[in-house]
């Protein structure tokens, strides 16, 4: 599959001020109304509690929407075609367009009794109420669908893409005008035509056709499904394609999307973008960019790469539709965010494919290819490590009293399991990067609840020493009973840990420790656990910044200083950032799911992390070594001696 680079999405998206994009369909007006809430105030007239509006926004909805996006990612001209009404919210629609500079001599404006198509949603805080829907959605006045045609006809002789947007059952889509839209999309073979129809099937078989996960599963008249299996989209993408002609976009939601064109099927890998989402208007920057980019000259996986980066960028805004938000160089930053591997198969363990005769599973289900590996890199906490085993426990009631600040304790329980459970996505969600990375992230959580002053809010090396002296307080604890005796090193390991970087160590291979803990204590640690003399020099922590992170410097600087190429690279860790890493520079990547207090064994929650962040292998721990390095490749001899 072709890769999207900067150099090469960059080319591209320099050529959309040259085109010319025409969107055809459903206009709507979206009203954002914020609701005060917890107000007093009752009608004299009804006696019933009276909704205060606290703040009104407006914007261009539906096939509006798709046009926004369109001007965001600076295509040259944007032409509207399609009607609206003389009520308040018609010349509502126009003043947007105006301001958006998009040509709307293609709208249509009809007299009463029509009205504007307008979606109303109503916010009391960032909880979304039921949406108030209204304007006209039935047949149009007399004369106006030959007057779309005519319209629709010269768009698509002078427009590079055409998009055909439908939001309601009725209204333009009648029978006469879908003939001569289809005439009209023969009669120009040079426009690029997508399609975007929630539930007039396909009209338009030899457009492109973007679809979500319900109208693809319904596409051949079963039952409409929110989501299917990874490998049952791509069989079904082909379908479509097979039977349309067209390419096709299925867009998964937080699962990606699949494209399929010709014989080519592909899986585009979803954007982590992190808890917090607002998905409303994503699927119309996908359609934007997927006619964007093929107007440009891109291919259907190229655009769709790009669309899935565009989607990425408008998820984030919340409480609105986030179309504005796709400009060329937010996309283009995209690229630089993790991806997630997998995540189908990351929440469903039923679907592991296991290596015959071990505990191992494969992902996905095909050889590794570590046999030329050269240097090998180690995780140290929850890999080699479980001296700071537990370290969450400490981490979130930390961050629970730093969020709370001066509420802590006194105020509401509902509030508290609120910011306990935001506290717990965000840290399972950050396992293995910096702590100070860490400590960043705890800062917006602490400014999003509001409960400390600005003036009191400490800065990450703040926030980092207070769980640093509360973590190493328990660390250094059973470090005293290592040395008095009272417990063994090996206590603290991950089962056989010593025998594997022995093993590794006698075979050739060069030694790397990385880890997101400060430089000093990890050095100190490895070398009272007794795995410092594998390492050498070759141990690596943070430096107390924020762009240094340890394993991705680790892995660069094998790569640059020593010039192998990635798939000489095997790396063992806990986390999703040293897997991503490694993925990233073709290398393999082994994911330890140990469960920490057993120090062997399974732990499910990890797996799904690992899985997500990209691991090829996922094991419980090193007991079975002679497994490991025949599944693995390795020419390593694993020492039978035990501990």
């Amino acid at each position: 599959m072709t890769t999207l680079n900067k150099v090469g999405l960059a080319k591209r998206l320099g050529r959309l001020p040259n085109l010319t994009v025409t969107v055809f369909g459903d206009f709507s007006v979206d009203a954002y109304w914020s609701i005060c809430a917890g107000t007093d105030q009752v009608s004299v007239e009804t006696g019933l509690p009276v909704q205060e509006v606290s703040r009104q926004r407006y914007g261009l909805g539906g096939a509006g929407d798709v046009a926004s996006a369109v001007v965001a990612l600076g295509v040259g001209v944007v032409r509207a075609v399609g009607v609206c009404g003389q009520d308040p919210f018609g010349p509502q629609m126009l003043r947007d367009m105006d301001a958006l500079g998009i040509v709307h001599e293609g709208m249509i404006v009809l007299p009463p009794p029509w009205e504007t198509l307008v979606y109303a949603k109503p916010y009391v805080g960032a909880k979304e109420g039921s949406r108030l829907d209204f304007g006209s959605m039935g047949e149009l006045p007399e004369g106006t669908v030959e007057l779309l045609a005519g319209l629709f006809e010269e768009a698509a002789r002078a427009s590079d893409a055409v998009i055909i947007n439908q939001q309601i059952r009725s209204g333009l889509y009648t029978p006469q005008l879908i003939d001569r839209i289809n005439a009209a999309i023969a009669a120009n073979p040079g426009t690029v035509f997508v399609v975007d129809t929630r539930n007039l099937g396909v009209p338009f078989p030899t457009a492109v056709l973007k679809l979500n996960c319900r109208e693809a599963t319904a596409f051949f008249g079963e039952q409409p499904l929110d989501d299917i299996a990874d490998e049952d989209a791509m069989v079904l993408a082909r379908q479509i394609a097979d039977a349309t002609h067209s390419a096709v976009f299925l867009t998964r939601g937080a699962n990606g999307l699949v494209v399929a064109s010709g014989e080519d099927v592909q899986y585009v890998l979803p954007i982590d973008t992190g808890p917090k989402v607002d998905t409303v208007g994503a699927g119309d920057v996908v359609t934007a960019t997927i006619a964007a980019l093929m107007a440009a000259g891109a291919g259907a996986t190229e655009a769709a790469q790009a669309a899935n980066l565009a989607a990425s960028v408008s998820v984030r805004v919340l409480q609105a539709t986030g179309t504005d938000a796709v400009t060329p160089s937010a996309v283009l930053r995209a690229l630089d965010d993790d991806v997630i591997y997998a995540p189908g198969l990351a929440d469903d363990p039923t679907r592991a494919t296991l290596i015959t005769g071990t505990e191992y599973e494969l992902v996905p289900p095909d050889q590794l290819g570590a046999g030329n590996v050269e240097h090998v890199i180690f995780d140290h906490d929850g890999t080699l490590s479980t001296l700071r085993q537990g370290w969450e426990d400490i981490m979130a009631p930390m961050m629970l009293r730093a969020v709370l600040g001066p509420m802590y304790g006194k105020t509401r329980p509902s509030v508290v399991s609120d910011v306990k459970r935001q506290i717990a996505e965000f840290i399972d969600r950050t396992t293995g990067i910096q702590t100070l990375v860490q400590m960043k992230g705890l800062i917006d959580l602490v400014r999003e609840w509001g409960f400390v002053p600005d003036d009191e809010i400490l800065d990450e090396h703040g926030y980092k020493a207070i769980y640093n002296d509360l973590l190493l307080q328990r660390v250094q604890v059973r470090i005293n009973k290592i040395r008095l005796g009272q417990l063994a090193r090996e206590d603290f390991h991950i089962k056989n840990a010593i025998p594997l970087l022995r093993a590794l160590r006698d075979a050739g291979l060069v030694l790397h420790l990385a880890s997101g803990t400060d430089q000093a204590d990890v050095i100190a640690e490895a070398n009272e656990l007794g795995f410092g003399e594998f390492f050498g020099e070759r141990i690596y922590g943070s430096t107390g910044h924020i762009e240094h992170d340890a394993k991705k410097v680790v892995i660069d600087g094998i790569i640059s200083q020593i010039g192998l190429d990635g798939s000489k690279i095997l790396t063992f860790g806990d986390g999703p950032v040293e897997m991503r890493e490694t993925r990233r520079i073709g290398g393999t990547s082994v994911g330890v799911c140990s469960d920490e207090i057993r120090r062997y064994g399974f732990n499910m929650a990890k797996r799904r992390r690992l899985i997500r962040g990209g691991a090829h292998l996922l094991i419980p721990d090193f007991s079975d070594l002679d497994s490991l390095f025949r599944v693995l490749g390795l020419d390593a001899r694993p020492s039978k001696a035990k501990y």
